[in-house]
């Protein structure tokens, strides 16, 4: 196994780029802020930016919690990569992220102002220091399930491949699905969202639903990766009753993961009350 470093200060652009160095050095698996990424799939570990605190955050990154990197340690072994790329702001970093997952010390070092441009991380700075985010070099899929309650939107960014020795690339360009998230320990501060806000997103979008009459109760469970969400409704008689729930199961997702940025694990929709039309319960 080969290991690589990619290093750079904080905030220029590193996790940006991990996947197109990754491609560029047929490299198998990142390393990046506690998370073992391949391809578009983060595989194991904890995202230093659900750390609630920098110190705690740079701890996570080093994996000084031992069940933290022997749980990475251990998926990294059965899958047994070739290259391996780890992250960091300074090879010392690395170095010591290497002896902490048992792997070998990076033989190939490379440099952030080996791939981009002094514009490009000028930039990347600016970004990190004004709006706070960072990138996760996973998409948006991968990532709400371990950022539930964090503030991310997905990003696609274009790359131009070089080709490095002696490896061939299939294309010349690269597209790739990112995530941009603000961390727990952000400078802007914490938000917090109260229960009565969801079951009123809730309400308001199943009136746009056909066939469902009225929602009656929600009840939410909140755990660590999300919440589950149990509304109780009445439905419309005269309607095929299994797509009108499931309309606003996909409706209900979709509008509390985008208005609130959580990651919603199920929606369980009950019909209860069934009404006919032109019934007093009509009026919204």
């Amino acid at each position: 196994m080969e290991t690589y470093a990619f290093i750079g200060p904080s905030g220029t652009g590193k996790s940006h780029h991990a996947i197109f160095v990754a491609e560029e050095h047929h490299i198998d698996l990142i390393i990046d802020d506690g998370l073992l990424i391949r391809g578009s799939r983060i595989l194991a570990g904890v995202s230093a930016k659900r750390s609630p605190t920098r110190i705690g955050a740079i701890k996570t990154a080093l994996f000084s919690d031992k069940t933290h990197a022997a749980e990475v340690h251990n998926k990294i072994f059965q899958t047994q990569p070739q290259r391996i790329l780890i992250l960091g702001t300074s090879l010392g970093m690395v170095e010591k992220i290497a002896v902490r997952l048992n792997l070998p010390q990076p033989q190939v070092i490379i440099n952030i102002e080996d791939v981009v441009t002094p514009d490009i991380i000028n930039k990347a700075r600016y970004i990190r220091e004004h709006a706070g985010s960072h990138v996760v070099p996973a998409p948006t899929v991968e990532v709400k399930q371990r950022f539930s309650g964090n503030f991310f939107r997905p990003i696609k960014s274009f790359f131009q491949r070089k080709n490095p020795g002696t490896h061939p690339l299939a294309t010349k360009d690269m597209w790739v699905d990112q995530a941009e998230v603000r961390p727990t320990f952000s400078a802007m501060g914490k938000f917090y969202i109260s229960n009565n806000v969801i079951v009123q997103i809730v309400k308001h979008y199943c009136v746009g639903v056909s066939g469902l009459d009225r929602v009656l109760k929600t009840e939410i469970e909140n755990k660590d990766h999300g919440v589950l969400l149990h509304i109780d409704v009445s439905l419309i008689y005269g309607y095929y009753l299994p797509e009108v729930m499931a309309q606003a199961q996909k409706i209900i997702q979709e509008r509390i993961e985008e208005i609130t940025s959580l990651h919603v694990i199920a929606v369980d929709i009950h019909g209860v009350k069934l009404v006919m039309s032109g019934d007093g319960s009509l009026t919204r």
